[in-house]
């Protein structure tokens, strides 16, 4: 058959070749293969059951109170500051402070009502602005 033209020699290949590879590959795949596979799937609603996000309500008095703001914030939770009960002067100053915080721990703070402010770490995403449907008294709110 030395002067048969085939096209599995063409290519390098014989049938012998071929057969002994199959039978060696076998042998390997058999000794190498665990008997038990590892489960790779992962259930996306127990891994997202166990981590909820909190936002967390503030209404400081005084100034030293925007230190619990920080630490809510480095814990990555959003919080919603309420500057009702403070003077203006001090409720100045602590938004200063969480606009310095914000910034370090590449968050967001954004006005969204007259003395309300939300503070976001980096995994939360803002998204619209309050103070524009506010302004077009969609809801037939008095607006002072």
């Amino acid at each position: 058959m030395a002067g048969k033209f085939s096209l599995s020699n063409f290519f390098g290949m014989s049938d012998e070749d071929e057969y002994a590879n199959t039978q060696e590959t076998a042998a390997v795949t058999n000794e190498g293969e665990p008997s038990v596979r590892p489960n790779n799937v992962v259930s996306m609603q127990a891994a997202g059951a166990t981590k909820m996000n909190k936002i967390v309500l503030c209404e400081p008095r005084i100034y030293s109170d925007a230190k619990k703001v920080g630490k809510s914030l480095l814990e990555n939770k959003a919080v919603i500051v309420n500057f009702t009960r403070i003077e203006a002067t001090q409720a100045t100053r602590i938004v200063d402070f969480l606009t310095g915080a914000v910034f370090a721990i590449n968050g967001e703070i954004q006005r969204v009502g007259d003395q309300i402010f939300l503070c976001t770490p980096p995994n939360y995403e803002i998204d619209g602005n309050l103070s524009d449907i506010v302004d077009q008294n969609d809801f037939d709110i008095e607006v002072n």
